[in-house]
């Protein structure tokens, strides 16, 4: 019998953690089932990704997630837990599930919290008042996982959580789809390339704490040719195509929206670009350095430990429209240099980053919460 599993999720738009809890699924095969609950319940395009024959569903009414204190709400939501092997909750939109089993624990499944970074509210400081509720709710859990060691470090001083109880699991990739040529079809602007012309991706959220109007006035003060394609969707879209216009180069700023199967077309490219004002230890660059692109983005997250060392000279020291500008114009107007900090890139991703062995840690994390390992594994 396949072990049920309820993914409690703030949205389930398909984001970072998204994306990697949809990968994990597919992994997982007919090991498990799946109930998925979306605060926003119009958020749903993660589910697009979950492959062909899982076996999940969408939770039609759930109790809420979001809301003030409640023991009335709390309990509701352990009343709801009970029914499954195991509960993962993700990031601060899902904490109420973890409060849940704090407050109602008994005759609860295991509950595995994961917290993959902040939104803009608090990309430069952290809210007193979030630390200290995580702090009284995540006792209950019996793991936190974390992808960076930047939130590793949150973790234990804020939030004062147990080493022990910690986990650190780096995202990965399938490193060795990002070797297959590329479908230059995907995205026709790119097909017929002006001399001396380089292409920019972007792959995010179109959300605040990406920033991207930032880039794109850093790519508009560029010397050398370029074409910015920002792939993605959110409500930052507006924003991005005003930045364009005012910087008069919305003919050089493409907006596809959101593309799936990143190994397909990343490959296009010559730079992978971020400006975001906070990342962890974000899969899109993953995802880049696995296709051979070198990477421009602010030095955030772990963003630096990430990369090659051939790469860190193009992660911008401070955060500003002139240094990701400087970046990647040396990086536009270099494109053998490009192509090298790229391959080095692409070693990285396959030797510290590959899909298989991050598949294979939750999979042990999870089979172990539940007290049956190798279930999952």
């Amino acid at each position: 019998m396949s072990i049920h599993i309820l993914h409690l999720h703030s949205t389930f738009g398909l984001g970072g953690k998204e994306a990697r809890a949809v990968q994990l699924m597919n992994a997982f095969g007919d090991k498990a089932r799946h109930t998925i609950v979306s605060a926003m319940p119009d958020q749903l395009g993660a589910r697009d990704s979950i492959a062909k024959g899982i076996k999940y569903e969408i939770a039609l009414d759930p109790p809420p997630l979001s809301g003030k204190p409640s023991v009335k709400r709390y309990e509701a939501i352990a009343r709801f837990m009970r029914r499954f092997d195991l509960v993962l909750t993700y990031n601060w939109g899902a904490i109420d599930g973890v409060m849940a089993a704090r407050v109602f624990g008994k005759g609860l499944p295991p509950v595995v919290h994961h917290e993959d970074g902040f939104n803009a509210d608090e990309s430069e400081r952290l809210s007193p008042v979030r630390n200290m509720y995580r702090r009284i709710a995540l006792p209950a859990a019996n793991a936190l996982v974390v992808p960076s060691t930047a939130l590793e470090r949150v973790a234990l001083k804020y939030w004062k959580q147990p080493p022990e109880r910690l986990r650190r699991i780096a995202n990965g990739v399938p490193t060795a789809l990002y070797a297959q040529k590329p479908d230059a079809s995907l995205i026709p602007e790119l097909q017929n390339r002006r001399p001396g012309e380089a292409f920019i991706c972007a792959l995010a959220g179109l959300r605040p704490v990406k920033d991207l109007p930032m880039l794109v006035r850093a790519a508009a003060g560029m010397s050398a040719r370029f074409k910015l394609v920002i792939i993605g969707e959110g409500p930052e879209r507006q924003a991005i195509l005003d930045a364009a216009e005012a910087m008069a180069i919305e003919d050089q700023v493409i907006l596809p929206g959101f593309l799936p199967e990143p190994h397909r077309y990343l490959g296009l490219f010559d730079i992978f670009a971020l400006s975001s004002k906070s990342e962890q230890a974000p899969i899109s660059v993953i995802e880049a350095m696995a296709a051979g692109l070198p990477i421009v983005t602010p030095r955030v997250g772990d963003i630096p430990a990430m990369v090659s060392e051939l790469n860190l000279d193009y992660l911008a020291p401070e955060r500003t429209e002139v240094a990701i500008r400087d970046r990647l114009d040396t990086l536009a107007k270099h494109p053998d240099g490009a192509r090298h900090i790229g391959q080095a890139n692409r070693e990285r991703a396959r030797a510290l980053f590959d899909e298989a062995e991050m598949v294979g840690a939750y999979a042990r994390l999870y089979s172990e919460a539940m007290g049956r390992p190798g279930a999952l594994g």
